[in-house]
């Protein structure tokens, strides 16, 4: 009995001093032991070279997002160090080497700022040393919510109480603020001191905001302090009071830890790029058992964000406030190598297989790929569908109107500082500043008025991060330009470009990510000597053992290495 008493205090002590021993250190802490790794950059002509940098230190939203971390407990399922190297299973899935999705080699520099490192246990829960940019944040957003809604099957608890729940439905009213574009009245949210709490009504900053279908509406932090406007242009939701659920600083903050982890080994991802699809002149008859088997996987890993129907109004839509999921049933996609709206099966496949970066349309290389084949089929032939005429028999827009044949991109022209600077003059011709900004940043003079087919507003891009959503290539940014992204205000520069131009706009546009962190945007510290090494064409780093060894002093005076953040 006295061992038994004595087991339970030690469990006991441990349990409370947990959070004291895996307590997270304020950031500005000298690093433990030797913060040198190895790093993926974009050189100035759009080259992926290794070079030896130095992680950073967490911010102080990420340091505060730690803190959420270790009070939630998530480092008892979620291991920060396992490189598995076998075939074992594990209940989230089989352990392989695959560097598509677990990257590079762990290395002792990652875990500097980490006191102590969150090793974790190994095979509870997937290991998020690599999670960083996987996911836009409006995945982890819904995911927070509802993990089993986002990943079926998962056994993670979901964490709803990290965000701010009103008690009470809130009523929808009309709002003499605002004006449709047909002239009536727009709608927003009645005006109680629950949601004074959050927004101000009598602010000029409007924000739209759109709930799903069953009256769940999400509140992001950007949303507080503004005016709301209840947006349904496509009649997202038929009732007449919501169910708010705010985003909080303990949410903003986790969700940014979970961003940083990894993303000291830079862009990694762009390197392990599923090439499978490349090139491919996939054409996929129609089967009836493709579709119905397509339905199954439909239901159990898209339905979330697409929608039962497909018209982009799942339940986790209202979390997506920045990009909506895409709806099918108009026939309109935006990553296509065709001349028409529809894509070819090749494209379909490449998008499903890659995923669209910053956004929550994660890649699903990791289905087999006769699963990903089936879905592609589902999506053509039972979602791509127009039933708005119920006069009339549905529309398959890809039976009644097939895509056509694919475009020709050939191989890319061979870089140079030349045609650079070609690139940056047709930026300015194109007036690709009005939307994106000079410095490719996305904060275009235009950009805050933007909007899609559907209504709802849209941000251009940031450049600068390197997260292009057509893919990471100077062809797939080939590719946008030319056939622009069907549904938002990207034109095609088909007609109003040579292929020349086109060419060196999209190699500038690279450019414009050259040597950053690609989670802040922000340059690295790099000595002009060595950033002209890694500009050369004929320097090879195969890998992280041999990363280019920076020999010059840094502009802060720091030699060997290139600094971050």
């Amino acid at each position: 009995m006295t061992g038994r008493f004595a087991a339970l205090a030690v469990s006991a002590g441990v349990f409370v001093l947990s959070p004291v021993t895996h307590g997270a250190s304020p950031p500005g802490d000298p690093p433990v032991g030797d913060k040198r790794v190895t790093a993926v950059v974009r050189n100035d002509l759009g080259q992926l070279k290794w070079v030896v940098t130095e992680a950073t230190d967490y911010t102080p939203l990420e340091a505060e997002g730690r803190r959420v971390y270790l009070r939630g407990g998530c480092n008892y399922c979620h291991s920060q160090y396992v490189r598995p190297t076998s075939t074992d299973a594990r209940p989230w899935g089989p352990v392989t080497a695959d560097v598509r999705r677990w990257g590079p080699l762990a290395e002792p520099g990652e875990f500097a700022y980490d006191k102590p490192p969150l090793f974790g246990p190994g095979g509870v829960g997937p290991d998020l040393s690599r999670e960083g940019l996987k996911y836009g944040d409006e995945w982890h957003l819904a995911h927070f919510w509802n993990p089993p809604g986002i990943t079926r099957g998962s056994i993670m608890g979901g964490f709803s109480g990290l965000f701010e729940t009103l008690a009470e439905l809130v009523p929808i009213v009309g709002d003499a603020a605002f004006t449709l574009p047909d002239g009536s009245t727009g709608m927003t949210l009645a005006r109680t001191a629950a949601t004074e709490r959050l927004f101000d009504f009598d602010s000029p900053d409007q924000v739209k905001l759109t709930p799903n279908k069953d009256g769940l509406l999400f509140v992001p932090m950007d949303a507080r302090g503004k005016h709301p406007i209840i947006w349904t242009p496509n009649q997202e939701f038929a009732g007449d009071a919501v169910k708010l659920v705010a985003e909080t600083k303990d949410v903003q903050a986790l969700t940014a830890y979970i961003q940083k982890l990894g993303t000291d080994r830079g862009q990694w991802r762009d390197l392990a790029l599923s090439e499978e699809v490349e090139g491919s002149k996939l054409i996929l008859e129609r089967s009836d058992d493709w579709i119905g088997r397509g339905k199954l996987v439909y239901e159990r890993r898209c339905i979330a964000c697409h929608g039962e129907t497909g018209n982009g109004n799942g339940w986790a839509s209202t979390f997506m406030t920045k990009q909506r999921p895409r709806n099918f049933t108009t026939g309109v996609f935006k990553f296509r190598l065709t001349k028409g709206t529809l894509p070819s099966d090749a494209d379909l496949l490449r998008t499903i297989t890659r995923g669209v970066r910053g956004t929550a349309m994660p890649a699903w290389y990791e289905l087999p790929l006769d699963e990903r084949l089936a879905v592609m089929q589902y999506v053509k032939y039972g979602l791509t569908v127009d039933k708005s005429d119920e006069t009339q028999q549905p529309s398959y827009y890809f039976v009644d109107e097939p895509p056509g044949p694919p475009m020709s991109i050939g191989t890319p022209p061979r870089p140079s500082a030349e045609m650079i600077t070609h690139g940056k003059a047709i930026w300015q011709q194109a007036k690709c500043w009005e939307c994106h900004g000079q410095q490719g940043r996305g904060d275009g003079q235009k950009a805050a008025g933007l909007k899609d087919d559907w209504g709802f507003p849209i941000r251009p891009a940031n450049l600068t991060r390197g997260q292009f959503k057509s893919g990471p290539t100077v062809s797939d940014l080939y590719r946008t330009i030319t056939t622009g992204l069907s549904g938002t205000p990207m034109a095609s520069f088909k007609d109003a470009f040579p292929d020349a131009d086109r060419w060196a706009l999209s190699y500038y546009i690279l450019s414009l990510s050259a040597f950053t962190d690609p989670l802040s945007g922000k340059p690295l510290r790099l000595a002009p000597a060595d950033r002209a090494a890694l500009n050369d064409p004929n320097l090879q780093t195969l890998g992280p053992e041999h990363a280019y060894r920076p020999r010059a002093p840094r502009d802060d005076g720091h030699p060997e290495t290139v600094a971050g953040r």
